[in-house]
Formats: C-alpha cells, structure tokens, sequence
C-alpha cells in the first residue's frame, strides 16, 4: 500500500482525516499540510455549521467522492476536525 500523508489514517472503511480549518478567507481551498493536519480555507463562515458543510463539500469534491460518504466525527465548533471519508483507500497528493 501507498504511504500516507500524516493527515491521514486507514480505518475500517475508509479514511480518517485531521484537518485544520481557516474560515474566513476569500474562497474555500485546499491549502496544504499544516504539522499532521490538512489545511483547509474557507470562504464560510463557522455559523450554524455551515463551515462545516463547505469543508465537506470541498473534500468530497477533492476526493471524488459524493458528501453523503464524508462524515464529520469530531471537531463540530473546533477548528480542529476529524471527518471520516468512507469507501476510499488513498487520498490525492495535497
């Protein structure tokens, strides 16, 4: 199997992705490896959860993926987030 990005680890169906979420910027983005998480920018803001819903979004696309496979496991109101990707075995290269 491929090695995998420090963001990222194997578990039973999927995918666990760290990742480190920047609201407020000027359009939502993929921006890199940021320590152990994947660093996302988004131009939402972490109201209501809609933040939340556009780093899903954004994954999904840039794992090609549906959203519906893409859960959000912890980190709801924490810039710091866990989601778990199902049906995926490899992430693209950030």
């Amino acid at each position: 199997m491929d090695a995998l990005p420090p963001f990222a680890r194997r578990v039973e169906g999927g995918m666990e992705l760290r990742v480190k979420v920047v609201p407020g910027a000027s359009r939502d983005q993929i921006a890199g490896i940021l320590g152990d998480r994947l660093k996302i920018r988004t131009a939402t803001a972490p109201e209501a959860g809609r933040a939340n819903k556009s780093v899903t979004a954004l994954l999904a696309d840039w794992l090609g993926i549906p959203s519906r496979r893409i859960e959000l496991l912890s980190g709801q109101s924490n810039p710091e987030k866990t989601f778990l990707a199902s049906g995926i075995d490899r992430v693209p290269q950030s």
